[in-house]
């Protein structure tokens, strides 16, 4: 399940690509440089969807709501199955 940790190692992931400063994220988002840099390192417990989407959307990412499957393997299981199979002779 992805949580706000996964998320935040996205916008990281794609701030550093675009160059983008903290500073100019925030700005872009109309948020704190603060609010990125606590979100970034783990240090904000929560965000309202508002401030997620302008950040997302700041640094070209899209939150999308999908039907829950249960029985979906996730990119996780897939890996670690494939890892598996590397390991067998």
């Amino acid at each position: 399940m992805i949580d706000l940790h996964d998320i935040a190692d996205a916008i990281l992931t794609h701030r550093k690509e675009q160059r983008l400063t903290q500073h100019q994220l925030a700005a872009q988002a109309r948020v704190s440089r603060d609010l990125i840099a606590k979100l970034e390192t783990g240090r904000l417990p929560e965000l309202g969807v508002k401030k997620l989407l302008r950040i997302l959307h700041a640094v070209g990412l899209d939150l999308r709501m999908t039907t829950l499957n249960l029985n979906r393997p996730t990119l996780e299981d897939l890996q670690a199955e494939e890892a598996e199979a590397d390991k067998k002779p």
